[in-house]
């Protein structure tokens, strides 16, 4: 578990990396950190990333989403915050599958790292309620996200 103190208050992003690659646990720290405060959350709230490998991945896109094969990223939000939320809270666990990630980047035309950015800025969007199922939904959920990556990518 790592945490770190963000505005005087204590910060906790706890990051379990299970799934046997090399995952740079700082950059997405930094990174979860980064979105919290974007996203004008209390900063004693509570994140848990988990990195699984493939097999794992397929074991939990199949139980909670009735759907085969490993995903990206999934989201379960906890506590069911908002953007602005004013109370510390738990948002909830994001697992991402960097084997998944590794193909997406590479069929994406850029680096393992910055599919990573993405992602994680996804799930953390879905942990807030956003979600992509109508053509507005996306609209919104997909602007805010590159806001973020750009802001991200603008901060480092």
């Amino acid at each position: 578990m790592t945490s770190s103190i963000l505005g005087g208050c204590e910060l906790t992003v706890e990051i379990d990396n299970s799934s046997g690659d090399s995952v740079d646990i700082n950059a997405l720290q930094a990174q979860a950190e980064f979105l919290i405060a974007a996203l004008s959350l209390h900063p004693e709230c509570e994140l848990s990333i988990a990195i699984v490998d493939a097999e794992r991945m397929t074991e939990l896109h199949v139980e909670w989403m009735d759907e085969p094969g490993p995903t990206d990223v999934l989201s379960f939000p906890m506590d069911e915050l908002i953007e602005g939320e004013v109370e510390p809270g738990v948002l909830g666990d994001i697992v991402l599958c960097p084997a998944v990630v590794a193909d997406q980047a590479q069929a994406a035309g850029h680096s393992v790292q910055a599919e990573f950015e993405l992602l994680l800025t996804h799930g953390m969007l879905h942990l807030l309620g956003h979600d992509h199922a109508d053509e507005e939904e996306h609209r919104v959920m997909f602007a805010r996200q590159d806001q973020l990556l750009a802001a991200w990518r603008e901060s480092r």
